[in-house]
């Protein structure tokens, strides 16, 4: 599937600008991500681990944060939001994003997850 910048890259108009928004906010959070590719996803990896992925569908846009524990523990504010989640994956528009503070919630608590599961094997 190829970096998180060709795919973005190969997407168009509103869609584009979402998804591009999405990955600004996680890059945003974990400077040093690099672009690369988790569960067959073009990805942004913190410290090598999946931190996130978001891709056009037919009907929607979807943002993976590759942790089934991440979304559940927000499910009230996604809820608030009126956003279709399952635990691996959230689903969003152009036309109805995700709201930033929310993204944020998400991508901290994944780093954290990651940062503490990295941690935890180095002790």
């Amino acid at each position: 599937m190829g970096t998180v910048t060709d795919y973005l890259a190969e997407r168009d108009g509103d869609n584009r600008a979402a998804l591009e928004h999405v990955m600004s906010i996680a890059r945003e959070l974990s400077p040093d991500a690099v672009e690369g590719e988790s569960y067959g996803m073009p990805a942004l990896l913190h410290r090598g681990k999946g931190l996130a992925a978001a891709l056009e569908a037919k009907q929607h846009l979807g943002l993976y944060p590759f942790s089934g524990q991440i979304l559940p523990g927000l499910a009230a504010e996604l809820d608030a939001a009126g956003l279709t989640w399952s635990p691996g994956a959230l689903q969003f528009t152009a036309e109805h994003p995700v709201p930033d503070e929310l993204l944020r919630r998400i991508f901290a608590e994944r780093i954290a997850q990651i940062d503490a599961q990295l941690d935890k094997k180095r002790r």
